[in-house]
């Protein structure tokens, strides 16, 4: 047929060889190095830069040719991206589909024969190779759509529409190199070679626009989404909820994780070990989360996942997530176990906006670390128990800058002589609006938000200095100071108490510090370093509450410690109830024949003190001995005590 020349002809023409063969590499090198879309509002969409040389194609070497081009692309992709073989032939395929579209519009077009090839490309055929390759974006962009559409089940209208406008006019602008490229093929692989280069050139300008509007979504230590990608996902998954479940009963879910005692490792191991743990979490969160979930840092130690899906299925996922986190995170020659709390809130029962789901969240997050619940859902009851703690909590910070704390001291007496030997030192908040606050209503509050630390540290500093007081007035005693179960994650505790001690001028074997079982067991890797480091310092260690834990015995024959303080509830009912006398009579008899003090405490009546008396060597607490009282009040009970001691009385109690 005149005027035109078959495939074979026309790309063993001397004249079009050389531009057919430049194309061509430029159609796979475009394939294999993309375009990152820049989009600040969606994930990055990659745009193959090859679609405007396999258009050139179909017009100066014909459909097979530009067919075979696109299929040797695609698949050396999928090869050097590892993409699964399902994937790589839907790939092919659906790329093998565009390019016969847009064959067919072409020559429908230009009235060319489909399988043939005009002598020359002139500005004629630009209109109509532009429609078709057009044509072609619309097929692969459809067939595309229509999978992601069906496996996330989106609206097609929702998926199409995602990023529409700046795709389309990328793509324009790419067709219409692709159509140059054609016309100036007949002069060469050199006219050609120039038309590549604005290609080139605009291929660097987006990347680099590509990564700002990366880095402006993305949490730069992780590679996460940060605080605003997550509000635009969950926007997304509102939107995509609305329109595939009219009836608005599933919606998405949000599920938060902050870590437990972060701030711990950052204190004592530095930043660069946090930054490392921070990026571990954030790698096992992304590697467990199923498809239909998205991650995304907050910032701190705090992680979002958005879950489409419902209440059931996140939870499901938060337990999951929590699972991974099981194998501990070598650090150096350490083994840090990470352990998270979780708050999780689903629409549209929690919120039928992404702010309120976010606020609901966050509160049940709140309660989980309060309650030390690992995954807590949101109710309604924690919001209103949830907003006055919060209150309580800024009411805290304001007590611990305005000196609205106090130190009472409560005596421990032995029980043999009578005497004073030791004092307990237990903080008091008197609110100026509530009155006395409990320490069981305010002291959780300080464990969980960190504001544990500056409370210690401001018992230890007004006690110690009150002991010093009295130690230099002749009273020999203990203070004993409790101790929350984060401070025994502080590898930097032994050197604050140090520096305590000796700013006050007090000897460290004059200090009780008191911890729990249950305190110990949080991290009892920790526990240990800190507990030994105390006591090769001449710290002594008492545990806590015994008895209402739980493997005790094993802490007594693993721990070095100095006294056991008997819990009230096993003390206060001794005279009536045998099993308790039992226990306390067995436990007394145990640690005296293991060289340790012994502290009992809730005695509120003569008759337990002399039948503890009668189980040996005890140190008694308890309100028969007195209630817990101003420094005042205590140093002049310490006066008459030595009083009585000096006439060769028998002490009161």
């Amino acid at each position: 047929m005149a005027g035109f020349l078959t495939p074979w002809e026309a790309v063993f023409n001397e004249t079009h060889l050389w531009a057919i063969l430049l194309l061509a590499f430029l159609a796979i090198a475009g394939e294999l190095k993309p375009i990152r879309l820049p989009q600040v509002d969606a994930e990055g969409r990659t745009l193959s830069i090859s679609t405007p040389f396999v258009l050139a194609l179909i017009a100066v070497a014909g459909v097979g040719v530009a067919m075979v081009v696109q299929a040797i692309a695609s698949i050396a992709d999928d090869v050097l991206n590892r993409r699964e073989m399902s994937k790589s032939l839907f790939n092919t395929s659906q790329y093998a589909v565009s390019v016969l579209v847009g064959a067919a519009i072409y020559s429908l077009l230009t009235q060319t024969p489909f399988w043939g090839v005009a002598t020359v490309v002139d500005g004629s055929r630009i209109g109509p190779l532009l429609v078709a390759g057009l044509g072609m974006i619309a097929a692969n962009w459809l067939i595309v759509a229509g999978v992601i559409s069906i496996s996330a089940r989106q609206p097609l209208r929702a998926v199409l529409g995602a990023d529409f406008r700046d795709f389309l006019v990328t793509n324009i602008v790419l067709l219409c190199v692709g159509g140059i490229a054609a016309i100036v093929a007949d002069d060469g692989a050199v006219a050609v070679a120039l038309v590549g280069a604005p290609v080139v050139a605009a291929h660097l300008l987006l990347s680099v626009s590509a990564r700002h509007a990366h880095d402006a979504t993305h949490d730069s230590l992780t590679g996460l989404g940060n605080r605003g990608q997550l509000q635009r996902d969950l926007a997304r998954a509102f939107d995509a909820s609305e329109a595939s479940n009219p009836s608005d009963t599933v919606g998405p879910s949000l599920v938060l994780f902050d870590l437990d005692h972060f701030k711990d490792i950052n204190d004592t191991l530095g930043h660069p070990v946090g930054d490392q743990i921070l990026r571990h979490v954030a790698r096992k969160l992304e590697a467990s989360a199923p498809e239909n979930a998205s991650v995304h840092r907050l910032g701190g130690d705090e992680f979002a996942v958005v879950y489409r899906g419902g209440l059931a299925g996140a939870r499901q996922m938060a337990r999951e997530l929590l699972a991974s986190f099981d194998n501990a995170v070598p650090v150096g020659q350490l083994e840090l176990l990470v352990r998270a709390s979780v708050g999780v809130a689903v629409a549209p029962e929690h919120g039928r906006n992404g702010e309120t789901l976010m606020k609901n969240a966050d509160i049940a997050l709140y309660h989980a670390k309060l309650e030390r619940d690992r995954i807590s859902t949101y109710s309604p009851d924690l919001d209103v128990n949830t907003v006055e703690r919060l209150q309580l909590l800024a009411d805290l910070r304001t007590a611990l800058d305005t000196r609205q704390l106090h130190i009472a001291y409560q005596p421990q007496v032995d029980l043999i002589n009578h005497r004073i030997v030791g004092v307990e030192a237990l903080v008091r908040w008197y609110h100026p609006r509530l009155g006395l606050v409990g320490p069981d209503e305010f002291i959780p509050l300080a464990e969980n938000s960190g504001l544990i630390f500056p409370l210690t540290a401001f018992v230890l500093d007004t006690a110690l200095g009150q002991l010093a007081s009295w130690r230099a007035s002749g009273h020999d005693l203990r203070l004993a100071v409790n101790l929350s179960a984060r401070h025994l994650s502080d590898l930097a505790l032994p050197e604050q108490i140090t520096a305590a001690a000796k700013l006050h001028g007090v000897p460290l074997s004059a200090l009780v510090l008191e911890v729990t079982e249950t305190g110990i067991l949080s991290d009892p890797v920790r526990a240990d370093v800190v507990i030994r480091t105390l006591r090769s310092r001449g710290v002594e260690i008492s545990i806590d509450d015994y008895g209402t834990g739980n493997a005790s015995l094993s802490y007594l024959k693993r721990l070095e410690i100095d006294e056991l303080k008997i819990d009230r509830s096993f003390v206060c009912d001794i005279g009536s109830d045998a099993h308790d006398l039992i226990i306390v009579r067995s436990t007394i008899e145990l640690a005296l024949a293991l060289g340790l003090r012994v502290v009992a405490e809730g005695i509120e009546d003569e008759a337990t003190t002399e039948t503890l008396r009668a189980m040996g060597r005890v140190i008694g607490q308890g309100y028969y001995f007195g209630y817990p009282n101003s420094a005042e009040e205590m140093g002049a009970r310490l006066r008459a005590d030595r009083s009585i001691a000096a006439s060769g009385k028998p002490a009161i109690g």
